[in-house]
């Protein structure tokens, strides 16, 4: 796993047709990611913030800087109660997009969120740890929305190297507390929409951007984090909750 990266992330919201119509060039050019069954997978995000919503406003105001805290959980539980997770910070400035995260157990990652120092695997983890740790602790940041969704993942080849390209579809969130509790979803775009995101560590392949110029799709301002809140909000769903208090 790589713990830590920085990347150039460009989003695009489209309808699914569209997604279909670019799909054979694609899969001409590049490769499923190996993560998932032909490059499906699904993923699921609990997101932290603080109680005045720091972070929400602060990607709506377009602030240049700006970190959050998510536990994220890639494919399903299957029943699990304690499932492999990451614990990540992403941090934005200006178009660059920085990861920084460590694999853990979800129980392991509750107690990093509730201010508890947990065993390390590796020691590399430490400084990241210690990062989230301040986050929890300064700004008080707890539990707020899960988002979770099926993503269809590229990758680029030999000469594109950390080029990637995903659609992500049945994109919902809710209120819980929990990676787990899957209840109470709400959907935030149209079934026939697809939110799809070009990754790049440098330049967008020359390929790519005509293709996207080609079928007339334009760069969307949208973060899977701020829809959820404000539908949740719209719904009078939102509410704040003690991290890890329910497990699901």
């Amino acid at each position: 796993m790589i713990r830590r990266f920085n990347r150039f992330e460009l989003k695009y919201v489209i309808p699914s047709r569209l997604r279909d119509a670019m799909l054979p060039e694609i899969q001409a050019q590049m490769n499923p990611d190996p993560s998932g069954e032909e490059g499906v997978y699904d993923v699921t995000s609990l997101y932290y913030d603080t109680d005045d919503f720091a972070c929400y406003r602060a990607k709506l105001d377009g602030i240049k800087f700006r970190r959050k805290l998510r536990i994220r959980r890639y494919g399903p539980a299957d029943g699990d109660a304690n499932p492999k997770v990451t614990f990540e910070i992403k941090q934005r400035i200006n178009r660059t997009t920085q990861k920084r995260r460590v694999p853990m157990r979800l129980e392991t990652a509750y107690a990093l969120a509730r201010g508890q120092s947990p065993e390390l695997d590796d020691e590399r983890d430490r400084a990241v740890v210690q990062e989230i740790d301040f986050l929890i602790r300064s700004r008080r940041q707890r539990a707020t929305c899960l988002v979770s969704y099926q993503r269809q993942a590229f990758i680029g080849g030999q000469y594109e190297v950390g080029l990637r390209l995903t659609f992500d579809q049945a994109i919902w969130c809710n209120s819980k507390a929990s990676l787990l509790d899957e209840s109470g979803r709400r959907f935030m775009l149209p079934p026939d929409y697809v939110v799809m995101e070009v990754k790049a560590n440098n330049a967008v392949a020359l390929w790519v951007s005509r293709m996207l110029a080609r079928h007339g799709v334009c760069l969307t301002r949208f973060s899977k984090y701020c829809t959820g809140v404000a539908c949740l909000e719209k719904t009078g769903a939102l509410h704040f909750s003690t991290p890890g208090d329910s497990h699901g």
